[in-house]
C-alpha cells in the first residue's frame, strides 16, 4: 500500500497510542529501577507521577531526571518501529506527554515545579525530533534492486511458449 492511499483507521491509532504509552512506562520503570531503585528503599508510583520527585537538588532527583530523559530516547526508537512515519512522530509524542500530564494531575495535582516542566518539554522535544530523524532516515533509504535478477519457473515456461507459437506471417515469403 502506498503512503498516500492509507485509510483512516481510528482503532489502529488508539492501539498505537496504548502500545506506545505502555512501552514508555515499561521503559521508564526499567530505568527508574536501575537508577532510582538503588538509592531508595522502596520504589513507588510517586517517582513516576509526582512532580516533587523531579528535582535537581538531590542525587535521587537527578536519577529521576535521567530516567525520564533516557525513556524519551527509548521512545524515539519505539516511534521508529511502532509508528513508522516521520510526520506522525510529533503527534504521538505530544499525545504521550499530554496523557502523562493528565495522570500526574490526577495523582499529585498540577505540576508547579519548573524542573518538572523543563524535563518533560525536553523529553518531548528529544523524543519527537529524534523519532522524526530516525523515521526520515528509514523512509529515504534506497530500495535495493539486485543487478542480476533470477528467472522464475513461470518466466522460463512463458519464454518456451513464445518460441513454440506459430507466426501469423513469414518475412521470407515477401519478395
Amino acid at each position: 500500500m502506498f503512503y498516500g492511499t492509507a485509510v483512516w483507521d481510528p482503532w489502529l491509532i488508539v492501539a498505537q497510542i496504548v502500545c506506545f504509552q505502555c512501552l514508555y512506562y515499561l521503559t521508564l520503570g526499567i530505568f527508574m529501577t536501575i537508577l532510582v531503585g538503588t538509592r531508595v528503599s522502596r520504589i513507588s508510583l510517586v517517582y513516576f507521577f509526582d512532580y516533587a520527585t523531579v528535582t535537581a537538588s538531590t542525587v535521587t532527583g537527578w536519577c529521576v531526571i535521567a530516567s525520564f530523559i533516557l525513556s524519551s530516547l527509548a521512545g524515539a526508537a519505539f516511534l521508529l518501529y511502532l509508528i513508522e512515519r516521520a510526520k506522525k512522530c510529533l503527534d504521538f509524542s505530544a499525545t504521550l506527554y499530554i496523557v502523562h500530564l493528565l495522570i500526574c494531575i490526577v495523582y499529585g495535582g498540577w505540576p508547579s515545579s519548573i524542573t518538572w516542566w523543563v524535563v518533560n518539554v525536553t523529553g518531548l522535544a528529544v523524543m519527537a525530533l529524534l523519532g522524526e530523524y530516525l523515521c526520515i532516515r528509514r523512509e529515504l533509504r534506497e530500495i535495493p534492486i539486485s543487478k542480476f535478477r533470477s528467472r522464475s519457473v513461470s518466466e522460463d515456461k512463458a519464454n518456451e511458449d513464445m518460441d513454440e507459437q506459430i507466426p501469423l506471417y513469414r518475412v521470407d515469403n515477401m519478395a
